[in-house]
């Protein structure tokens, strides 16, 4: 680490101490170079996959600038590494194998001629080491030095850093000196992030249990085992930073996000500017995030984090010394490129004033997940049929010089695979507009009216943030989600009349659909008349399930068309195999069908559904055994915990799977035996495997257990097995 003094330009956050700023060079490429490297980039490998890696392509593009794209095996074929202009395979599919292989990512960069590494987020984006090989490579780094990297790595020696600069830093006991009187305590894993090695402690007979644990799940997750207290806020709000230094002094602070709405201590929607602040607080929020950079000799982009307490006062938290995944916000606001100054930055230039560009507006990201926030979070995986979200003016762009606009981020495309090695994160849906109530109605008007057929996804829990009286209002904390989870994500008894509603509609649109799908496949006869009768018809029934509901739709096709038997309010404007109009009390709707063999998604505002049509004569045999325990997410047998015979409780793990880096605890529903085990250590298993048996005790445990049932959602948060490669926010 460098010197603290060295680099303390000064208290103003823009003050500048290079005398050739602005100096442009290679105008036809848009690459400049300072007094810095010297070095003009010309080829790009990003040390990193999905949508980062795209974003990052995409300022290469327009900078003229070649890009190189590594790939696992089971990113094959993917659309990050479809858009670069080379590809060197990483064989295997694990992280552990493929993206946190540093010597694998140095190789690959000097195998197809790239003179720059871009860590992109997660992985390898704050690991020194990976750093310094690649400039001992010859290779440029885009980001800050390893120097800086690894003194803001540990949070504790970043706390330190960071109070020696004069930024206030929450203070906590020495773990053997903590007292009643100092909870509720937080525990927190020294390196890494994530949610990783935390743990709140409220009572003080459980701080070395979860001290204990805390420092099992650092190891195992970072390799490194230091844990630390913070004094815990339940009501805190996330409020970071956005940095960016050049080797010139001069230190910029691009305005602050609000992060607050989060779960499992990582973040779901994030905005800026932060709601609520005053000038005031907002300058000293700004002022300690510079000196904060300034203090280890901060290059590139970083984002200071600090929590702010609700009488007012802010605490340092941590350093993230690379980009954040919601920079989109701050780029949407300012016009600026990020990337693009960060590319810069590596190359030498000097940022091109003394401050930046004051926000116009306000801009919203919401992190579209594939996961059901219903059960626990729950990960999800699957082939993403269709993935449309309506409105979309930019995409991984600023949309500079726009008032208002819609812009994507994604790491998906239609027909893309989301698999179980890695993040399930699928997209960033960001609104910019002049007002923050407007930015926040433009995206959950996009987010309800998109088309997402594939695994599920946290859409519907999105939209109701977004219109969440209390999220509306700019009044949300850290515990925002844990304080309304049961409404946003359950409805209440009006909301579930209106939602049972919606799935009768829908079930009758999937219906009508395929009777107009099958007429239109049906060959005609010569000289047949036709398909009406003199008399009426005899009803039609169709089945459909939605989860676990049952719907019958009855029908019978008459002189003007079909007509619905059991909806008399309800009529049939139109019936076509792809888009169904119903009308009921004199307002016309639009259902837009789509059908993949058994499996029908209907879609209209505000309505999405997955139906799966019952057969009529159901196959002989196909009923799972009588407390048979199934997969509820494709993924890998890490641990077993039972034998066959064993006598087992009910909530008793049994076993473990590993997907999408996280480990889910599977328990046993019911007191009983297990009578039957499938699993093993090592084994790839699908949705719906049978991984073992258990015969309860009492009747009333007899049936299959549903898919998503073994998991325990009541148990500790589910462990991570490898660094993410979204971003680690920390609450």
């Amino acid at each position: 680490m460098r010197g603290d003094t060295e680099h303390m330009t000064g208290t103003d956050t823009g003050r500048t101490t290079g005398t050739d700023t602005g100096r442009t060079i290679g105008s036809d490429t848009g690459h400049t170079t300072g007094t810095g490297t010297g070095r003009t980039i010309g080829s790009v490998l990003v040390a990193n996959r999905g949508e980062i890696a795209r974003r990052v392509f995409r300022t290469c593009r327009d900078l003229g600038i070649s890009t190189v794209a590594v790939c696992s095996d089971a990113d094959d074929g993917s659309p990050h590494a479809a858009e670069a202009d080379a590809v060197v395979r990483l064989p295997g599919s694990a992280p552990a194998d493929t993206y946190l292989r540093a010597d694998l990512l140095v190789k690959a960069a000097e195998a197809a001629g790239a003179d720059a590494v871009h860590p992109g987020y997660g992985f390898l984006s704050e690991n020194a080491d990976f750093a310094r090989a690649v400039t001992a490579a010859g290779l440029t780094w885009i980001g800050p030095s390893a120097e800086a990297i690894a003194a803001m790595g540990s949070k504790t020696s970043a706390k330190r850093i960071a109070a020696a600069a004069g930024v206030p830093v929450a203070t906590a006991p020495d773990p053997a000196e903590a007292a009643a009187d100092d909870l509720p305590l937080l525990v927190k894993a020294a390196a890494g992030g994530g949610g990783r090695g935390m743990r709140v402690v409220r009572e003080l007979a459980d701080l070395e249990t979860e001290l204990a644990a805390a420092r099992a799940e650092a190891q195992a997750a970072f390799g490194d085992s230091e844990v630390f207290l913070e004094p815990y806020l339940p009501a805190g709000r996330h409020v970071e930073v956005q940095i960016l230094a050049d080797a010139h002094g001069t230190v910029w602070a691009v305005g602050e996000r609000d992060c607050s709405v989060q779960r499992r201590h990582q973040k779901v929607v994030e905005e800026t500017p932060a709601p609520g602040l005053d000038d005031a607080l907002r300058a000293a929020l700004h002022g300690a995030a510079a000196d904060a950079a300034r203090a280890v000799g901060y290059t590139g982009a970083g984002t200071v984090e600090f929590l702010l307490a609700p009488d007012g006062r802010f605490f340092f938290l941590e350093m993230n010394t690379r980009l954040q995944v919601e920079h989109p916000v701050t780029e949407c606001v300012t016009g600026l490129d990020l990337v693009a100054h960060q590319i810069r930055i590596a190359e030498g230039a000097p940022l091109p004033a003394p401050v930046p560009p004051a926000p116009r507006g306000h801009a919203v990201q919401a992190r579209l997940y594939a996961e059901d926030p219903a059960r626990d979070w729950q990960p999800q995986a699957g082939r993403l049929h269709l993935f449309d979200v309506p409105g979309v003016t930019a995409r991984f762009t600023a949309g500079a010089g726009a008032d208002h606009g819609l812009r994507l981020d994604s790491g998906v495309e239609d027909g893309s695979d989301v698999g179980v090695h890695y993040d399930a994160m699928l997209a960033k849906a960001v609104a910019w507009a002049p007002t923050r109530a407007e930015a926040l109605r433009h995206l959950a008007h996009a987010l309800d009216r998109s088309r997402i057929h594939g695994p599920l996804t946290n859409r519907d829990l999105l939209v109701r943030i977004l219109r969440h009286p209390e999220f509306a209002a700019g009044r949300a904390d850290t515990a925002f989600l844990t304080r309304h989870h049961g409404e946003l994500t359950g409805p209440g008894e009006q909301q579930a009349q209106e939602r049972a509603e919606a799935e009768a509609l829908c079930a009758a649109a999937a219906a009508l659909a395929d009777q107009a799908h099958r007429r239109l496949r049906a060959p005609a006869v010569a000289g047949r008349a036709g398909g009406w009768r003199n008399v009426p018809s005899v009803p039609h029934t169709a089945r459909y399930l939605a989860g676990d509901t049952e719907h019958a739709v009855r029908y019978r096709t008459g002189r003007t068309g079909p007509v619905l038997l059991d909806r008399p309010g309800t009529r049939v404007v139109r019936a076509e195999p792809d888009r169904v109009v119903l009308e009921t009390g004199g307002v016309r709707r639009t259902w837009t069908v789509t059908r993949r063999g058994d499996t029908v998604r209907v879609d209209a505002p505000g309505a999405h559904l997955t139906l799966t049509a019952v057969p009529r004569f159901p196959e002989p045999g196909g009923r799972t055994a009588p407390g048979s325990l199934l997969a509820p997410m494709p993924g890998t047998v890490v641990r077993v915990a039972v034998a066959e015979g064993e006598r087992v409780e009910a909530g008793q793990p049994l076993l473990w799977l590993e997907a999408m880096k996280m480990e889910h605890r599977v328990t046993a529903p019911a007191d009983g035996t297990v009578t039957a085990l499938h699993a093993r250590p090592g084994r790839q298993v699908d949705v719906g495997t049978v991984l073992a048996v258990v015969t309860a005790d009492s009747p009333d445990h007899s049936d299959p257990v549903n898919p998503s049932a073994p998991v325990d959602p009541a148990g500790p948060e589910p462990r991570p097995t490898a660094p993410s490669d979204a971003e680690e926010p920390r609450p």
